[in-house]
């Protein structure tokens, strides 16, 4: 049995991804399940899905703590100590990361112990689609490493992306950009196991009764928000042009997270910390003194 994990933001797909690979492999005669784990929806959070692919029935239920398989669709949540998504990882198992970097250099910088590929789909969801939503992109190279066959991803894209969109043009453009994904990678060599279930007698387990206090989720300690730095969420980061800025700040009041501030000059700059990327600055900025920039890699910048 092959279990996988992916490891996204909330926006980009992750859950979509586990589902399209899932459906290409039971159109290819296998047996499959798949399934999200995120907590309160929020665009830009970390999120997980995971997807079990074998040959025999499964019978096991719950969240993948030990993978065969990680597909990493944004390389920031691997410097975060609380995602850790390579944690449990099987030995010989295969990491893909969504990222710039080599293999070798990938494997060095994130200190990876197991197998290494990688591939930038966020270029190739921006070249192809227009849009870092890498949903069918990351569902296509995930299929490309378990081994399945073309025909059956481009008929699950189709299948799952039906019931989410109507055009036909953008739906069309999601199955090249699978399928480029699909050819743009050499897996490495993975067995598919169906015997490595292991299965026990059931065990009546009693649960005792605990009370409100115990048994309910409370929080107790000091609020964390403000060590929490969401600036690696963003795919794009706002650039500032001030020859052209009027200092108008409509771009301070149209932030929805705060993070655009106010020098003694009296100009506005970013927060980088904490800017998610959202670009809603960029927007409704009047004099289009503001403009985006793709971020490959996590770096603080600092702000005029």
């Amino acid at each position: 049995m092959y279990r996988l994990r992916f490891h996204g933001r909330g926006g980009q797909g992750a859950r979509v991804a586990s589902k399209v690979l899932g459906t290409a492999a039971f159109l290819d005669g296998y047996y499959a399940q798949d399934f999200p784990l995120y907590g309160a929806e929020r665009r830009g959070a970390p999120v997980a899905a995971s997807t079990r692919i074998s040959e025999d029935p499964i019978m096991e239920r719950g969240v993948i703590s030990a993978p065969d398989i990680v597909i990493v669709m944004d390389e920031t949540l691997l410097q975060d100590p609380l995602t850790m998504p390579v944690s449990g990882i099987k030995q010989g198992g295969i990491v893909l990361i969504n990222t710039a970097h080599s293999p070798e250099e990938a494997k060095v910088e994130y200190k990876i112990t197991a197998q290494v590929l990688t591939l930038d789909i966020t270029k190739i969801g921006l070249d192809m689609l227009g849009t870092p939503i890498l949903s069918t992109l990351a569902g296509g190279v995930a299929a490309r490493i378990v081994g399945l066959s073309e025909d059956s991803l481009r008929d699950a894209v189709k299948k799952i992306l039906s019931e989410i969109i109507t055009d036909k043009r953008l739906l069309d453009k999601n199955v090249a950009a699978a399928l480029y994904c699909f050819n743009a990678i050499t897996p490495a060599k993975i067995e598919l196991k169906t015997t490595d279930t292991i299965k026990k007698k059931s065990t009546v387990i009693s649960v005792p009764f605990e009370p409100a206090t115990v048994s309910s989720p409370a929080i107790n300690a000091t609020g964390n928000t403000p060590l929490r730095m969401t600036g690696n969420w963003r795919v794009f980061r706002p650039d500032w042009n001030y020859d052209s800025c009027t200092r108008c700040m409509i771009c301070v009041a149209r932030c929805p997270d705060g993070c655009i501030l106010v020098n003694e000059d009296g100009y506005p700059y970013t927060d980088y910390d904490n800017c998610k990327g959202c670009l809603i600055c960029v927007e409704e900025c009047p004099t289009n003194s503001l403009g985006k920039v793709r971020e490959v890699h996590t770096k603080k910048v600092i702000g005029k």
